[in-house]
Order: structure tokens, then C-alpha cells, then sequence
């Protein structure tokens, strides 16, 4: 089976079914190529971790591990969705928003998943063996997180707090890359981020509330049901403050705080406009997290600024 038409979750216009060959159409897709917001949402962990670790030091981030941060977030992120679809794919078959990706709709075999994934996860390698070894030994670490992810619905309530913990594992590995260490901020940052993509996920799961139930898969928006805007909220809430502390730690001056009131206004106005029953909605709702992600990010290097420093 074949199909040309772009998956419910991507832009009708995306590039990959505007301007991708046929043939390479089905392998762009199992990365999610044709969803770009899974890539900025990996990465901008990594860059905030690297642009904290230079702002403690006065300084802008590290041009060459802002690359390679967006170059291995675009690899693994497309690793880690092909490895999700494996493991989902009899799942995918009985849900309507993924019944058309390439494994469940029959466009690509399993056999020929497993290749994409490990093509991904070499080239990736070849990026991590390139910085400090604090930061490899963490990006090593990391794939125990990815590995057990697509597992979580299957076991817990929250398989977005997991996703929380994996997706932001880049703020640890940026840090670590730009400074050769962790220390508290970093950690702060790394909890912030968790927050903010349990907010974010349990938004995007309010698509698939209905088709979860029929497939016996459980998730956060599941869980939570008509509470599910005011625990967003409240995320939301507590990724602001751990930023927020991770700043003061860090002694970052008035821009990052400039900043986080920026981000504070992004994140509020999602939640105050997120329904239960909007699934369209809470799809774009989700998208808009990149704004927010980089909001973040150019807080973080404007606090590298101290007046009188």
C-alpha cells in the first residue's frame, strides 16, 4: 500500500509531500521530516544548555555546537520516531491520526526501519564522539531513556513526564559540551524543561484521547480528562519557576528575566485557550511550543549581559 496524501498531523504544504521524490517520500516521513516541530523541540534543549553554560561566562553560545546540537537533534529525533514506530506499529494500525505512517500503512518493512534507525544513530555517533567526554558518556546515557520510551503508554499513566525526561537530556548533554561539567543550573534547566514538555505532550495527546481508549493506550490527557487545561497550567507553571531558579543560580542578568516574561506569556495563553474535546486545536497549540522553546533560548544569552559586569 501506498499513499502520496500528507499524515493528519503534518501541514497539508509541508515539503516532504510538496517537493520530496516518491520514492524518498515513505523515509523522510518514519523520521518526521514532514514534521519539523519534533526537531526544534529536541534541539532547543541542547541549545539552551549550551547558551546557559556560556552565559555563566559573559559569553555568546558556541556557534559550531549550536550546528551539531541541530544536526543530531534532526538524526536521533528521526532515530528515535522510527524506533517509536516499530514498536507501535500494530498500535498505529488501529488509530486514526498514525494508520498512514509508513511501517502500519505497508510502505516500508520493518526490517528496512531497523536500517534507517541504525544509519541514524551512526552519523549521529560520528557528531558525539566529536565533544568533550562528559558529553558523550551523557549522549551514551540517553539512549536508555529513548530505548524505554515507546514503552511507557503501555505501563504508566505518564508516558509524557518520559518523554520529558528523553527530550530534554539535551540540556544536560549541551551544558556539558560547551563547559565540560553540570552543575546546578544545568539541573534546574534540565527540570524545567521536563515540565514544559509534559505540558506540551499532554496537549498533543488530546488529539488521540479517543483512539488511545479503543487501543488500550494510556497517556496524560487520558488520565487527566476535563482537568487536563488546568494541569497544563500547572506545568506550565513550575517550568517557569525552575527556569527562573536556574537563572538566579546562575547569576544571569535582567534580559533573562525580560525574557521568561515573554515565555510566561506564550505558555499562559496556551493554556488558557486548550479544550478537551479541540483536537485540532491542541495541535496547534502544540506547534507554538517552538516559540516558546526559543523565547527561552534568547533569554538565556540575553542574561549573559550584567549591567556593570
Amino acid at each position: 500500500m501506498t499513499s502520496s496524501a500528507p499524515l493528519p498531523d503534518a501541514a497539508p504544504t509541508n515539503w516532504v509531500d510538496a517537493y520530496a521524490p516518491a520514492a524518498l517520500r515513505p523515509w523522510l516521513k518514519l523520521g518526521r521530516f514532514d514534521r519539523p516541530v519534533g526537531i526544534w523541540l529536541l534541539m532547543l534543549p541542547g541549545w539552551q544548555g549550551i547558551a546557559l553554560a556560556a552565559a555563566m561566562e559573559g559569553k555568546l553560545p558556541d556557534l559550531r555546537l549550536l550546528v551539531l546540537v541541530f544536526l543530531g537533534a534532526a538524526l536521533m529525533r528521526a532515530a528515535g520516531c522510527a524506533y517509536n514506530d516499530i514498536v507501535d506499529r500494530d498500535i498505529d494500525a488501529r488509530v486514526a491520526r498514525t494508520a498512514g505512517r509508513p511501517i502500519p500503512s505497508g510502505q516500508l518493512s520493518v526490517k528496512q526501519a531497523w536500517g534507517f534507525v541504525a544509519a541514524c544513530c551512526a552519523v549521529s555517533f560520528l557528531i558525539l564522539i566529536s565533544l568533550p567526554p562528559l558529553a558523550i558518556g551523557l549522549g551514551v546515557g540517553s539512549l536508555a531513556l529513548v530505548a524505554a520510551y515507546p514503552f511507557m503508554k503501555r505501563i504508566t499513566w505518564w508516558p509524557q513526564a518520559w518523554l520529558g525526561l528523553t527530550f530534554n537530556w539535551g540540556a544536560l548533554l549541551g551544558f556539558a559540551a560547551a563547559s565540560g561539567q553540570l552543575s546546578l543550573p544545568a539541573l534546574l534547566l534540565y527540570a524545567s524543561g521536563v515540565f514544559w514538555t509534559l505540558g506540551y505532550d499532554t496537549i498533543y495527546a488530546i488529539q488521540d484521547v479517543e483512539d488511545d481508549a479503543l487501543a488500550g493506550v494510556k497517556s496524560s490527557a487520558r488520565r487527566l480528562g476535563e482537568k487536563a487545561p488546568r494541569a497544563v497550567a500547572s506545568f506550565y507553571l513550575l517550568a517557569l519557576a525552575f527556569a527562573l531558579a536556574a537563572s538566579v543560580v546562575a547569576g544571569l542578568g535582567l534580559g533573562f528575566s525580560i525574557g521568561l516574561i515573554g515565555m510566561a506569556i506564550h505558555l499562559g495563553l496556551q493554556a488558557r485557550r486548550v479544550r478537551i474535546d479541540d483536537g485540532a486545536l491542541a495541535l496547534k497549540l502544540f506547534r507554538s511550543n517552538t516559540g516558546a522553546g526559543l523565547i527561552l533560548f534568547a533569554a538565556i544569552v540575553a542574561g549573559s549581559w550584567v549591567p556593570g559586569s
